[in-house]
């Protein structure tokens, strides 16, 4: 088949959602499906698909511009900056199918009309939500797709009874996480204290100062938090006040990310909303004690046992439990590394093989 993914960040950023794309497309290419990619970021080498690119404003250069219909947040400002050039590169008889996770300007792009032809089957991934496939109010009235994958059991509920719909989880590069160690000093990260992780995104939804908050009631622990966003000088005030020198904000190229995780002494994530949380199954593969609140969709992705889960919502209630997965040490971790093994990328991207020839074929 010929199979497009398209999404401004990709070769840009390695967010949640990007990071799938790429896993994805990688694994079908290997199956030897012809895929192409079109993002804003440079081409990259060693990859076994076509890339194609198209420029976009990075969403930071966003961050205080007004919410209009539309485009509401900096996010949809970067998709709106991006589809001239996606439009450019964009030759929709090249392809059997295309996927996005984005909404609304590639959606319609995508879905556009075709003179003289046929457009492919689109598919959309709900990486970012099901907000577009379940409302029917504003521009979401607009939303259409041929199939939808469901990155968890929440959003294939609500959408199988309106589209043709494929319950596919996120993944993880099992030969590029795994157990081990790793020396601190190539983050910064001091010898000899218990240190915490936190791989977020520095926006609301996902809860970093609450990590901060109960971090701060464990004498010694330090916070590392690998992300960055619109609040980050009010997270840095914030820890500078109950963290004072046990906060440490990096940066981490993607390929570094690994041993970041084996740096540390347990892992933490605290969003509520977010669609899947790719970075629960890194931290598995990974061996490190996980401690977070608990949901039906998160015990869906991490299982129930060998993790550390919030008994309430309260501030107190998360120390404890990162407190607990600091002292866990090796305990639990053959549990946890099975559980990641669930989760392979190339098992998943012959999940999506399947759903697309299904697709495709109607």
């Amino acid at each position: 088949m010929r199979i497009l993914f398209a999404l401004p960040g990709l070769h840009q950023v390695q967010r949640g959602a990007e990071v799938a794309f790429l896993a994805v497309a990688t694994g079908l290419a290997h199956a030897g499906h012809a895929v192409t990619l079109i993002g804003s970021g440079p081409e990259l080498p060693d990859h076994p698909y076509r890339y194609l690119r198209a420029p976009a404003v990075a969403r930071r250069r966003f961050e205080h511009f007004p919410s209009l219909p539309t485009v509401r947040n900096d996010t949809s400002w970067e998709e709106l900056s991006f589809t001239p050039g996606f439009l450019a590169r964009y030759r929709p008889r090249d392809y059997d199918a295309t996927l996005t996770c984005a909404y609304p300007f590639t959606n319609w792009a995508l879905r556009r009309p075709v003179i003289g032809g046929s457009r492919p089957k689109h598919i959309f991934v709900t990486q970012n939500g099901v907000h577009p496939l379940v409302s029917d109010r504003s521009e979401f009235r607009l939303f259409g797709c041929d199939g939808v994958v469901c990155i968890n059991p929440d959003f294939f509920e609500q959408t199988r009874g309106r589209y043709r719909a494929a319950l596919i989880p996120n993944g993880v590069d099992l030969a590029r996480f795994g157990p081990g160690t790793a020396p601190r000093a190539r983050y910064g990260l001091p010898e000899g204290v218990p240190i915490v992780l936190m791989v977020s995104a520095m926006i609301p939804s996902k809860n970093v100062a609450d990590g901060i908050r109960a971090v701060a009631r464990l004498p010694q622990a330090h916070l590392v938090v690998a992300g960055d966003g619109p609040i980050r000088a009010e997270l840095e005030a914030l820890a500078g006040e109950l963290l004072p020198g046990r906060y440490h904000p990096v940066s981490v190229a993607s390929e570094a990310m690994p041993d970041l995780y084996r740096s540390v002494d347990a892992f933490l994530h605290l969003s509520r909303d977010e669609s899947f949380g790719n970075v629960y199954v890194e931290a598995l593969a990974t061996g490190l004690p996980i401690a977070t609140w608990d949901q039906p969709r998160t015990r869906w992705i991490i299982g129930d046992d060998a993790i550390d889960y919030a008994r309430g919502d309260s501030i107190e209630a998360l120390a404890v439990a990162i407190g607990d997965a600091l002292n866990a040490g090796g305990e639990g971790r053959a549990i946890r590394l099975e559980r990641a093994n669930r989760f392979d990328w190339n098992a998943i991207a012959r999940q999506y093989a399947d759903f697309i020839t299904e697709v495709v074929a109607r």
